[in-house]
């Protein structure tokens, strides 16, 4: 999808916004064990998530973008304690979540909401839409199925630009669209504050991903709700993110404003991925066409299990030095805002160990 493809409606009230954060995570680090053959060595762990750390302001949206296998939905995973955490600190609305106990989970979910990417998937086939809704309704508020929780389950449904005749329609009957507002209404049931939107609009038409993105937008702006949106799409990122982080092979190579990051790419992976991003002008496409034949297309990046001891993006960047596939920059200020972690943004590297 292009930017062309999006228009944004304006917001009932500016947004809820803050300085003071209200999900932190620091140094986090995820890993999985790699499946083992049936006769052979030892494989060492895939390494999802890698050092980790961000913070959301309350009321406002931090983008996570990447390619697939870059680590964003896992560290998303992490935050909603569906995996585990190697180490690093999670911390939400002031507490510490990081080793939260399972007897502590039903209140977490109740600050923390996920709508995940297949609406279809994500809904039970076999209940109707004011059971899939009204179940959150009865288990987090405490309000026993009938009257008032149909009447509940109603307003929750028309806050996401649904009628109340869709309560007793079955997921299969309704559109991909009305799925996902349907899974939208199903998170605001429990009154969150803030809501993991892991891919919401990829499997939508581009038509619907700009009426799921109005929508949430909308409902940002009226109840003040915090998003860590996940995605791959950098012209939807770009519409919804108030700050844009840049994932690779479990790193967060960039990060900042997201105009800045948008227009402004420190990080030489950033720049492959807005040139690979299509847009309307010709002009502008051949431009990011020529600039795509600056990277190393044909060259695999590195395993998960073997990642080497420097820059991970080394064997693709066309700024690569010596000292990249020696050492991992560390995080830098990025001209414009934020940070960026690149050896040709720090002061580590010298002009002359540039290599060819």
């Amino acid at each position: 999808m292009n930017d062309a493809n999006l228009t944004m409606t304006v917001p009932i009230a500016p947004p809820a916004l803050s300085d003071q954060p209200f999900l932190t995570v620091r140094d986090l680090h995820v890993e999985f064990a790699a499946q083992q053959p049936l006769f052979g060595r030892y494989r060492s762990p895939v390494r999802a998530v890698n050092g980790v750390s961000f913070s959301v302001p309350r009321g406002q949206t931090l983008g996570l973008v990447g390619e697939s296998g870059a680590g964003k939905s896992t560290a998303a995973r992490a935050i909603l304690k569906l995996v585990q955490v190697q180490s690093g600190q999670i911390v939400v609305g002031g507490q510490d979540v990081t080793a939260l106990p399972t007897r502590a989970l039903d209140g977490y979910r109740r600050q923390v909401q996920v709508v995940f990417q297949d609406p279809y998937s994500a809904l039970n086939p076999s209940h109707v839409v004011g059971e899939i809704v009204g179940e959150l309704v009865t288990h987090h508020r405490r309000v026993r199925a009938g009257r008032a929780r149909d009447e509940i389950v109603a307003d929750l449904l028309q806050q996401v630009g649904l009628g109340p005749h869709l309560m007793e329609r079955l997921p299969g009957e309704l559109s991909g669209g009305q799925r996902q507002r349907v899974a939208i209404a199903r998170a605001l049931a429990v009154e969150p504050r803030l809501i993991v939107c892991d891919e919401p609009t990829s499997a939508l038409d581009v038509s619907i991903q700009s009426q799921i993105i109005n929508l949430l937008e909308d409902l940002q702006a009226r109840k003040g709700l915090t998003y860590l949106f996940i995605t791959h799409n950098l012209a939807v990122a770009r519409h919804i993110s108030h700050t844009l982080g840049v994932m690779y092979l479990g790193y967060l190579v960039e990060m900042g404003p997201t105009e800045r990051v948008y227009t402004q790419p420190a990080h030489p992976y950033t720049a492959m991925l807005l040139a690979a991003n299509p847009v309307p002008d010709p002009v502008q496409q051949r431009q990011r066409a020529a600039l795509r034949q600056m990277y190393r297309q044909g060259v695999e990046p590195p395993s998960p299990t073997r990642l080497p001891p420097g820059c991970p993006f080394a064997n693709r960047c066309p700024l690569v030095m010596d000292i990249c596939r020696r050492t991992m920059p560390a995080p830098s200020e990025a001209p414009g805002g934020g940070m960026v972690r690149c050896h040709a943004h720090s002061n580590e590297a010298a002009p002359s160990q540039r290599a060819g």
